[in-house]
């Protein structure tokens, strides 16, 4: 079955939060997810807070910039929501924007470098391993979590370029695409996250999961377009999907029938109700995939 979640974006205010993350657990949303960009709300603070309102929606946070995050923390907070909310959390981790990477001082030489060793050390640390690793960006001196996960936990990545894309078939359990993905981007990104996979001898599952940029009522083409104009991304076909719960079902299935597991709907930045958006993802567009 194809997952199916929605996006709270971070130019809510996160007051917003907590109505929100209610109504998915109501009208049975699978998935709500979290962004932590720059500079505005924490991933970690409003996963905890909508895990502690809710019952049973699971909670993704795609994605936490490592370059901002010393592992050991990074796998303390994820440690304590798994063990807090078993099964509900959804931790994603990627390079960051290198832009706001830069802003605060944190921008590294080599991204790719830090993601592997951030990827190995923080897999390690939440099998209840104790680490000890002199790399490049990442040093541990014998250290191990008091409270690791109670079972086995999936750390995600975030990618977009190829060698990005290997990386994570290697060292990741699953993988997150932008809302810049359209369906031959999934397939593409497949076939590299599987070359990594089998540099690896990896043959455990891997999830790919992708946004999917979606307008729907009133100005919907409008509100599309002008999102993907102010992306850049005006000329990309088969990105995005404005319409009724059945054109973006259509689009959703699109991009499982290219290798995605779950499609995570992304609003437009100036949705005018997300409300009615999570309602319309659960209620409307879920009954009509498989």
């Amino acid at each position: 079955m194809t997952g199916l979640g929605a996006v709270f974006r971070p130019q809510l205010p996160p007051e917003r939060l907590r109505a929100l993350a209610q109504l998915a657990d109501e009208t049975g949303l699978e998935e709500l997810w979290l962004w932590e960009d720059c500079f505005r709300e924490g991933g970690i603070s409003t996963a905890a807070a909508a895990l502690a309102w809710t019952e049973r929606v699971r909670i993704g946070v795609g994605l936490l910039p490592v370059p901002l995050r010393n592992v050991a923390i990074t796998a303390m907070e994820a440690a304590t929501l798994h063990r807090m909310f078993p099964g509900r959390a959804i931790l994603g981790v990627g390079h960051g924007v290198q832009d706001w990477m830069g802003q605060v001082g944190a921008r590294a030489e080599s991204p790719l470098t830090l993601l592997r060793e951030h990827l190995g050390a923080l897999r390690a640390l939440l099998r209840g391993e104790r680490i000890t690793t002199d790399g490049r960006y990442v040093k541990l001196d014998d250290v191990a979590l008091d409270w690791p996960p109670d079972g086995a936990v999936e750390v995600l990545a975030g990618a977009t370029g190829p060698r990005t894309l290997r990386l994570s078939g290697e060292a990741a359990d699953g993988t997150v695409l932008t809302a810049s993905t359209a369906p031959d981007g999934v397939r593409r990104a497949r076939g590299l996250i599987d070359e990594g996979r089998q540099a690896a001898g990896r043959t455990d599952p891997h999830k790919v999961t992708v946004y999917l940029l979606t307008a729907t009522g009133p100005s919907a083409a409008a509100r599309l377009r002008a999102e993907l104009a102010d992306e850049g991304l005006e000329s990309v076909p088969d990105l995005g999907v404005a319409g009724d719960a059945g054109a973006v079902a259509k689009a959703v299935q699109r991009l499982a029938d290219a290798g995605a597991d779950t499609v995570i709907l992304q609003p437009t930045a100036d949705e005018p109700d997300p409300e009615g958006f999570l309602r319309f993802t659960a209620e409307e567009v879920r009954p009509l995939l498989p």
